[in-house]
């Protein structure tokens, strides 16, 4: 079963598997394969660094890395940065979805994985629909300002034109745990 660290077992969202909780074993997931298991957990490991990174900057500790679905090539990794670049748009899905364009050579990341420590708001949400991710990663839910499995769920509206699939609770406790220990060093 895929299991985050120590987080609950992966979760299948969105579409017609909407709402069921699924037990995923590592050839029932997409990014894995029966001889690596573990690759999934490895690329939200990165994005966990990242978000680490980010909160040593004093930033919302978000990570996230976009991978070449195909090959596992790791096209961009970055954390936020609206403080440091004061951009509310520098969130950490945001500036790999940028770099990983120029990467691929165009805006659309056809067969590309987004790995992020957080469900995307509705912003980053959309630009993941744009950008046609093939599938999206998530970490821990984001009850305040989510946008996937909260909020506007996005991908669920009938204007939504891309649709990737979407795995929630990758590594949820670490992620989740990070955020807390980062908002409660500020209270």
């Amino acid at each position: 079963m895929l299991q985050g660290l120590s987080g609950p077992p992966l979760r299948p969202l969105g579409g017609e598997s909407r709402g069921e909780v699924g037990l995923w074993t590592a050839k029932d997931s997409p990014l894995m394969s029966p001889t690596d298991p573990s690759r999934a957990q490895r690329y939200m490991e990165i994005a966990l660094e990242e978000a680490a990174e980010a909160a040593l900057r004093g930033e919302v500790p978000v990570g996230a890395v976009v991978v070449d679905g195909e090959t596992g090539e790791i096209l961009a990794a970055d954390g936020n940065r609206t403080e440091e670049l004061r951009d509310a748009t520098a969130h950490a899905e945001m500036l790999v979805l940028r770099e990983a364009a120029k990467v691929h050579g165009g805006g659309r990341l056809l067969g590309c994985d987004l790995c992020v420590t957080l469900e995307p708001c509705a912003m980053c949400a959309a630009a993941i629909s744009f950008a046609r991710i093939r599938r999206l990663y998530f970490g821990a839910l984001d009850a305040k300002g989510g946008g996937v499995e909260h909020g506007p769920r996005f991908f669920d509206q009938p204007t939504c034109h891309h649709r990737p699939e979407s795995y929630g609770g990758i590594d949820e406790i670490r992620a989740a745990a990070m955020l807390r220990e980062f908002f409660k060093e500020r209270r």
